[in-house]
This record gives C-alpha cells, structure tokens and sequence, in this order.
C-alpha cells in the first residue's frame, strides 16, 4: 500500500488528520506519541528554521496549541496559538518563515527546554 493510499485511509477514519498531513508533507516531523495503557494520548510535530523551530501539540482535534520559539537557552517564544487543530494547522502554514519581514521576532515568554535525545526523536 503506498503512502497516499495510507494517507487516505487515514483521512477516511478520521477526517482531521488531514491537518497532520499537510504539516507531515511541508517538512514537519514528529515524535512518539505517548501512551497511557498502550493508547496514544496526543501528537508533538516539529520543523527546524535555523535559529527557530515551529512545534506543535495536539490533544484532541478540538485542543492543539502551535509555538514558534528561539533556539536560544531557554527558548523564547514568539508566537503562540491554541484552538482546534484545523485552525491551529492552519496559522501554522501561514505564519511567514524566520527572517521575513513580517515574521514574528520578539520574545513574548520562554518555553521549556526540550532536549531531543531524552524525547527519543534524535
């Protein structure tokens, strides 16, 4: 079964998780999903910018929150949203990249710090 075949099927059961495609396709990757008695329990996407790095969180299609954050110690946070997973996709997709002059650029709080290795995604 090839990759679109999949995406289909997927789509087909749950019909929201066309957001998660169209994020998967634009270069995002994600991490393990947590479990809680072998049931997934939310999705964390993320993508590299150089200096940034765009994440999101997603607990239900009705809960997802979407960050870009600094790659500074500790990161700080320049943009934020939460609502449904539709709508947090798409703020993401329009959000202009790093270095555009209409980017986000000033640090509004700071965000954990998320060490790759510990999270099992380097």
């Amino acid at each position: 079964m090839s990759q679109r075949e999949i995406d289909a099927a997927a789509v087909r059961a749950f019909p929201e998780l066309r957001h998660l495609i169209t994020i998967r396709d634009a270069g995002w990757r994600f991490l393990p999903a947590p479990k809680v008695d072998g049931v997934p329990v939310r999705v964390d996407g993320f993508r590299d910018h150089g200096g940034y790095q765009d994440a999101i969180r997603v607990e239900s299609p009705t809960n997802a929150m979407g960050l870009r954050m600094t790659c500074d110690d500790p990161p700080g946070i320049v943009w934020e949203r939460t609502g449904t997973l539709g709508e947090v996709v798409t703020e993401l997709v329009l959000l202009p990249p790093p270095g555009h002059r209409l980017a986000p650029y000033l640090v509004t709080g700071t965000a954990p710090l998320l060490v790759p290795s510990l999270a099992g995604w380097e």
